[in-house]
């Protein structure tokens, strides 16, 4: 007989797919996996039902209903249109369980469950408007292949999130399997057909005895056709979860009777068998959502959620390390290993228990991941986000951890999926904070654990609530407990530092977190609404020193975006700083700033070395700072001193482009091409616009000499900048002169564009140099000198002004900077 869901050829006579489970047959005249095989009538494209959905095309057709696109025209939306068989509209049984159906999925609301809008009859055809969900089955994605852990997991906690409300609302699916698991465009699961849900306390409207459901999926008590629970819903959730990973289902057979035999009496095939990279914790919770008593299976989808959240954030829950200690005493006591007194066994138990639960040494590597928003309001992500990076600037600023990852390089994680595990080992530390923030008008709530990804123990965990007003209170006091669990020790002055926090105004604090959630954006929206921000932090609190130091952020990239003029933007800047500083000297982003505006538009080298000391100093894990800094010492030709710097931003801020970019930047300064080379590509591959690294690589290729793949950058440059008209050029000057003969027509058609629109004259003087043209290089150097470009420092080190560097107009610029004695 073969399968008409999956083609499979079956003995004569099954009543279930060995393959796939799906009945067929006579055996079950009401199974929502039936295949119709007797011809039922169809509705033909444009009909109307009901006087408002419109027919588009028929979708699929099961045990219990025919389903088709429609168009309702009332409401103008697409809708999926599921009718009752025409051949059982008057068999009275079928009627009412499909309304069931309805009733009992329309009781529901939740994303992960298919919504249903109505249920009615016209012209005696019983039918359920639900959503349409652009998409495929879940079944249709295991068909391919077996499913990558992170995605199993992540499909498998959407299902069991819609089976707890349903739960919740005392329904039972009774007929969880992989086809009825819709998964939409957007990688959203759906829980589909509530055909033979029960309400509790429901009627079961079947015969005493008789098992319905899918046989593969069936738990052991449903096939044999006892009374279920929602334990039931947990065991064929436990089902569709192997099947993910697998690639096939745990129980199997020729015909339905041994399918129904494997589920009563067998094991299914470990997990690992077929994939070893599959942790055992999966394969403990897998087995424990298959366990055939159910007192002995999780009582509740809420602990399977559990469980399987642990495991996606890479931390083995600790009722499955509770079951794997249990395990191995008892292979221990097989073994003879207790000798077979009862004392031993208990040495050997508390042994064993504090092998698997002993304190970690001491955490030197921290990375504080993404805080969850648990209000549950994207509006509210600012607040969040504040927190995190407050968090992770005060745990920065303590001595005596040595590397606590920056904000820009965790943020990669957030809303993935990836296991602690692997995060710990790409970020390269020993510890993991995770937690959530929780904002209810003036009161706020923080909650944080500690994770030991190398066990994936949770070593502590706390809660803090506070006034919004103690905000810096809750801050400090949480920073605190972290660095006793890590077990670091705090300088005296650290510890003063962390006992006492000012109170704040509520209003100043919201605003200051929202400026700072805009200025990331890095947009000029973003910029505007954070300047506005900060503006009127200021306004209710005149005296509040970060709202100072986010508008002198905020000028400073305001220019360093080209969106204002360095004329228009650095006094601004510089007050704004000045005046933050005045307020609180402790602020090690604010001399940060100051370092930055003595060495890019002052020239003022012996201040700028005193605030980039002294920003380390205050934030010993600060990579902006260490990064340009570097930068800075090469200036100052002290490259192993700049070495150790560039090294260290790395460490810090592993992931985030802009410093890669800018570490490039200090290779090519080495003369390092084939690593700066190296390292520029590899940016590329990720961010194929990433300004700086396109700057910097076709100077690498330039001092290669190999020209063409120059080229190729500089038009990656101009495309991604939308410079149609250097693009031109640059074609235009090939055709006619080659590499150089390029460069020297983008030079000149951007001095004749600096006549009405401001370029900087140090970009004009590059592509004269590169074109070979060293007059007219040097003649923009001037110009650029004169500009005070805050380019200019980089001629010390920029190897592409290596052929002019004996050029007596040339050392007459740097000794004019002071950058040469």
């Amino acid at each position: 007989m073969i399968c008409p869901n999956c083609s499979f050829d079956n003995p004569e006579g099954t009543s279930y797919c060995g393959k796939c489970g799906t009945k067929h047959g006579a055996a079950a005249p009401f199974s929502v996996t039936k295949t119709m095989a007797t011809p039922t009538q169809r509705l033909p494209r444009g009909v109307v039902i009901g006087g408002r959905y419109q027919i588009i095309e028929e979708l699929g057709r099961g045990g219990m209903g025919v389903v088709y696109k429609a168009v309702d025209n009332k409401l103008k939306r697409t809708v999926a249109l599921k009718f009752l068989p025409f051949e059982w509209t008057y068999d009275p049984q079928a009627k009412e369980r499909f309304a069931r159906e309805a009733q009992a999925a329309a009781a529901l609301d939740h994303p992960n469950i298919c919504t249903v809008h109505e249920i009615d009859e016209a012209e005696d055809r019983m039918f359920i408007s639900m959503a349409f969900l652009e998409g495929e089955s879940l079944k249709a994605k295991i068909e391919r292949g077996p499913l990558k852990i992170d995605e199993a997991l992540g499909f498998g906690m959407q299902v069991a999130e819609g089976l707890r409300e349903a739960h919740k609302k005392g329904v039972i699916h009774r007929d969880i399997k992989s086809a009825n698991i819709m998964v939409t465009e957007r990688g959203q699961a759906k829980i589909m057909d509530f055909g033979l849900a029960r309400m509790r306390g429901g009627t079961l409207l079947t015969k005493e005895g008789m098992a319905m459901g899918t046989i593969a999926y069936m738990s052991p008590e449903q096939a044999r056709g006892e009374a279920v629970d929602h334990r039931s819903d947990i065991w064929s959730l436990g089902v569709v979860l192997y099947e993910m990973l697998a690639g096939r289902l745990p129980f199997g057979g020729e015909h339905d009777q041994a399918v129904i035999y494997a589920i009563l009496k067998e094991q299914p095939k470990p997990l690992s068998a077929g994939r070893p990279e599959i942790p055992a914790s999966i394969e403990q919770v897998v087995g424990k959502a298959l366990e055939k008593n159910p007192d002995q299976r999780y009582q509740s989808v809420e602990e399977l959620i559990d469980d399987l959240r642990s495991i996606a954030e890479g931390v083995e829950p600790e009722r499955i390390r509770a079951r794997r200690r249990r395990a191995k005493l008892r292979r221990w006591k097989k073994a003879g290993f207790y000798g077979g007194t009862a004392g031993l066994l208990v040495l050997m138990a508390l042994v064993a228990l504090k092998f698997f639960t002993g304190r970690p040494r001491a955490i030197e590597t921290l990375a504080v991941l993404p805080l969850e928003n648990l209000s549950g309001d994207p509006q509210q992500e600012y607040f969040s986000d504040g927190i995190h990076e407050a968090l992770i600037t005060d745990l920065a600023q303590l001595g005596s951890l040595k590397r606590v990852i920056a904000r820009s390089s965790v943020m990669r994680f957030r809303e993935t999926k990836t296991p602690l595990s692997q995060i710990a080992q790409e970020l390269k530390v020993d510890g993991l904070i995770t937690g959530a923030v929780l904002r209810s008008g003036d009161r706020v709530r923080v909650t944080a654990q500690l994770i030991n990804p190398a066990t994936g123990a949770q070593i502590w965990a706390q809660s803090y609530e506070r006034d919004l007003r103690d905000v810096l209170s809750l801050q400090n006091e949480l920073v605190s407990a972290i660095t006793r669990e890590v077990r670091v020790r705090l300088t005296p002055q650290e510890e003063t530092r962390l006992a006492g926090a000012r109170q704040v105004s509520p209003e100043a604090y919201d605003a200051c977190l929202k400026g700072r959630f805009s200025l990331y954006k890095l947009s000029r929206q973003g910029l505007d609404s954070a300047l506005e921000y900060f503006t009127l932090a200021l306004e209710k609190d005149p005296e509040y020193a970060p709202a100072y130091a986010g508008v002198a952020q905020v000028w400073g990239v305001f220019k360093q975006q080209g969106f204002a003029s360095y004329d228009e933007a650095t006094p601004k800047q510089k007050a704004a700083a000045l005046k933050a500083l005045e307020l609180d000297s402790t602020l090690a982003e604010v001399h940060y700033m100051l370092a930055g505006i003595n060495t890019w538009t002052d020239w003022d080298w012996l201040g700028a070395e005193r605030e980039f000391r002294r920003a380390i100093e205050l934030n010993p894990n600060y990579p902006d700072a260490r990064i340009y800094y570097s930068h800075f010492l090469n200036y100052m030709g002290r490259p192993k001193e700049a070495v150790l710097q560039a090294d260290r931003a790395l460490e810090l801020d592993p992931l985030n482009t802009l410093v890669q970019g800018i570490y490039a930047m200090h290779l090519m300064a080495l003369r390092r091409y084939d690593d700066a080379v190296a390292l520029l590509r590899k940016i590329l591959d990720t961010t194929p616009n990433d300004a700086i690294a396109l700057s910097t690589l076709r100077s690498a290729y330039h001092m290669k000499h190999m020209y063409k793949e120059a080229l190729e950058i500089w038009k990656a440059s101009y495309a991604a900048k939308g410079d149609r008209q250097a693009e031109d050029a640059l074609a235009s000057g090939f055709a006619e002169g080659g590499y150089q003969g390029a460069l020297q027509r983008v030079a000149e058609t951007l001095v004749t564009r600096s006549r009405t629109t401001y370029v900087t004259p140090w970009q004009i003087a590059t592509l004269y140099t590169r074109a070979g043209k060293n007059s007219e290089a040097l003649d923009w150097l001037e110009k650029a000198y004169q500009a005070h470009d805050q380019n200019m420092p980089y001629i010390s080190v920029d190897p592409i002004f290596d052929d002019l560097r004996k050029e007596p107009r040339f050392q007459d610029i740097l000794r004019r900077m002071k950058l040469l004695k």
